[in-house]
């Protein structure tokens, strides 16, 4: 039978690592429950945990199609360290760069009490190695190092691992043509002050300095407006914020050049 797999937010409990000491019919039928759901899902591997079981059982399914069956499985040996990109449907949708053993030696019992052993490597052993968490009341949060820990606490708020790769920086490239055109305008107002000192000849010359000064920071703040956007755009989570002040900024930079243009014209 499928069964609803558990997710985030319900808690992992200790009490999801009871060994099985009678093999039965409930058992039998809870590892069926749990091959259907594997199925159904299209996923690799389930604990009975994720179906909302308490005993330590877990389910892998082979790439012939067939499942292997531990019960009460418990690593005894590992080597190796390796980081790999990790996704579960404890957490539906998210992912993390998570650090476990290479290589695995682990012992566990079949249907019928009898005990076997496994070493696993590469994907089959980071994916035992999820889900004998499970058994433990873990999950791979609590395998984290501190910076991922709190990476992956930003993807979980967002409930998305688009939304926190593509979230907000504070600092963009257009911030650069914003501060060239700020400086662009303080010339003007300096040419705009000297010219109160000096004689019509040079205020000519001061008017087309100033022309040029404008046209230029003009210019510059059509290719923001344009850059911005696209800039904006490639951070989906925060675009229609952006977009508004984009807009805003690109207005503001026009009337304080129109002003400073006007006064001029009038000053020079």
């Amino acid at each position: 039978m499928v069964k609803e797999i558990i997710t985030y937010p319900t808690p992992p409990s200790v009490k999801y690592a009871t060994d099985v000491r009678v093999f039965n019919e409930e058992i039998f039928s809870l590892i069926e429950d749990i091959k259907d759901t594997i199925e159904a899902n299209s996923l690799e591997a389930l604990a009975a945990f994720q179906i909302g079981s308490y005993y330590n059982i877990v389910v892998v399914k082979k790439e012939d199609g067939s499942f292997l069956e531990l019960i009460n499985p418990r690593i005894i040996n590992q080597n190796g360290r390796v980081t790999t990109t990790e996704k579960t449907a404890y957490f539906p949708g998210l992912s993390a760069e998570v650090t476990r053993y290479e290589t695995i030696s682990l012992v566990y019992q079949d249907r019928e009490g009898k005990q076997h052993s496994l070493k696993a490597d590469g994907d089959l052993s980071i994916l035992l190695q999820r889900k004998i968490d499970y058994t433990f009341g873990s999950s791979f949060l609590n395998k984290l190092n501190k910076e991922e820990k709190k990476l992956f606490q930003k993807k979980l708020e967002f409930g998305s691992d688009i939304a926190i790769s593509q979230s907000c920086p504070t600092v963009f490239k257009r911030d650069y043509i914003i501060k060239v055109i700020n400086g662009l305008m303080i010339v003007m107002i300096i040419l705009l002050i000297g010219s109160l000192f000096v004689d019509d000849s040079s205020s000519g010359q001061l008017w087309e300095y100033q022309t040029y000064l404008f046209l230029t920071s003009l210019g510059l703040n059509i290719i923001y407006f344009f850059y911005a956007q696209y800039e904006g755009k490639r951070f989906t989570s925060c675009t229609s914020c952006q977009i508004g002040n984009i807009i805003g900024t690109s207005v503001i930079l026009l009337i304080k050049l129109f002003v400073i243009m006007l006064l001029s014209y009038f000053i020079i």
